[in-house]
């Protein structure tokens, strides 16, 4: 059988059906990712392949690393089409890992390649591709309106100064950009040059001094505002667990103190200190009817070696393995009993948690909002075809899958969004699946509202992104 042919991933006549006559042509809100804004605001032009394919791509880095490639043709100073052949040779080698089909999906959206990446077919896929990337409708925006793209939202630190969304805001673009609000440095108690790099930066971007706890709250609320100004309706926070050590505001203040003394908090304290952050940061976001995401469980950094040499985010990073349900359940309980539980997504890294996830969501809905706790798609190591199943059967097992607000692509990279695509194969073979074997009813409205509401509608409706 073809690679890669139109039933891809769709093994029965309903899955089909269903994604050729409902999914395919759906729109796309990309509520997550990593894309860096500069590029969005400057309509970036991409030189060649390595640049809008490999520049960042942890993933492709980790599996060139396995197949014996040096670190000079990942993040290194070897010349791009060099970097560009090293992958190709590991493509391959990649067989069963998600990144092959990930690989020639996008080769194939993109640039109409229709063939097998490997050494041999290399140079004519470089050709290909740059001759579109260089001389055709392949800039930034051309890419967002070719995927139908309407909403992107990328992951900013509250001390930026979100100079590219607001060129965006005036320009005529095919896609809303808003930001996300990612505070994650002001959590390092424990860690004082990371925690007072950022409140110094926070303090500049304010005009304010900050040496005070009071003083801290103060500056991150008027980022918040003007985070929210600017369109913002997300908060994210990458933690390996969510804090749960309640304190009181004389507690905190001490911690502060200290840590901004330049003296390191304890567990314990840091523990304190992140939670009365978090909560009173959750009151924010509440307020504003945002949506908070939690992305749990990830060991970050393992290699000391590298991550001195390359720093964060280079492709050393693992599923962590920590218990999740008392400190997330204790969390949780804490702006729920305050009458200020905002919406949430729960993203776990360990798919050992599925079950944790998807009955702790059900534990705090209040019938105000359709799914206003959200068990989030297959993240990281998960969004490929037997970890985002798994998602779907936990979420479908103990909460209501029809209200799921479905994919993201969580990256750094603009070739990713046939990652929606891939999702929503998967989600249609999944329900398709079940109608073909009579386990639920061959119902077009019943079948096809659910597919389109996971798809996108679902999106649309939950996160009150500004008209």
């Amino acid at each position: 059988m073809e690679f890669l042919h139109d039933d891809f991933l769709l093994r029965g006549p309903t899955a089909k059906r269903l994604y050729h006559d409902v999914a395919k042509d759906l729109p796309i809100i990309d509520y997550h990712c990593h894309l860096p804004p500069k590029d969005l605001a400057e309509n970036r032009r991409f030189d060649n392949l390595f640049e809008a394919w490999l520049e960042g791509d942890h993933y492709k880095w980790r599996a060139m690393r396995s197949n014996g490639v040096t670190e000079d043709f990942c993040t290194g100073d070897a010349d791009p089409y060099d970097k560009f052949l090293a992958f190709a040779k590991t493509v391959p080698h990649t067989i069963r890992n998600p990144l092959y089909h990930w690989t020639h999906l996008e080769l194939k959206r993109y640039f109409g390649f229709d063939g097998i990446l490997n050494e041999k077919s290399a140079p004519k896929v470089w050709e290909m591709a740059n001759e579109q990337l260089t001389g055709g409708d392949l800039d930034v925006a051309g890419i967002l309106k070719k995927f139908k793209v309407e909403i992107v939202c990328t992951t900013d630190d509250p001390a930026d100064s979100l100079e590219y969304h607001q060129q965006l805001a005036g320009k005529d673009f095919p896609a809303k950009v808003f930001p996300a609000f990612r505070p994650d440095k002001v959590l390092a108690a424990d860690k004082p040059e990371v925690f007072n790099t950022f409140v110094d930066s926070l303090s500049a971007r304010v005009n304010s001094p900050i040496d005070s706890l009071d003083t801290l709250l103060r500056a991150l609320g008027d980022r918040h505002e003007f985070f929210h100004s600017m369109g913002c309706r997300l908060s994210d926070h990458g933690l390996s667990w969510l804090p749960a050590h309640d304190i009181s505001t004389d507690d905190a203040k001490a911690i502060f103190a200290k840590v901004r003394s330049g003296e390191a908090a304890t567990a314990e304290e840091a523990e304190g200190l992140a939670t009365y952050l978090m909560i009173w940061m959750g009151e924010k976001d509440f307020e504003k009817g945002w949506t908070r995401q939690f992305h749990l469980g990830a060991m970050r950094n393992n290699s000391s070696r590298l991550f001195r040499n390359l720093g964060p985010d280079t492709g050393f990073d693992s599923i962590g393995d920590w218990p999740q349900a008392e400190r997330l359940s204790r969390h949780l309980d804490l702006l729920d009993t305050m009458g200020k539980l905002p919406r949430t997504i729960l993203y776990n890294l360990n798919p050992n948690d599925n079950y944790v996830f998807g009955t702790m969501i059900g534990n705090f809905q209040d019938g105000t909002i359709p799914g206003k706790i959200q068990f989030g798609s297959g993240w990281w190591f998960n969004d490929q075809i037997e970890g985002m199943e798994a998602q779907m059967n936990a979420l479908s097992n103990l909460g209501l899958l029809s209200r799921f607000v479905g994919m993201l692509t969580d990256s750094r990279s603009f070739l990713s969004f046939p990652r929606h695509e891939y999702f929503r194969r998967i989600l249609c073979n999944l329900v398709g699946r079940d109608v073909d074997e009579g386990l639920i009813p061959n119902d077009p409205e019943l079948i096809d509202g659910l597919v389109r509401r996971v798809s996108y509608e679902n999106a649309r409706d939950y996160f009150g992104f500004p008209a």
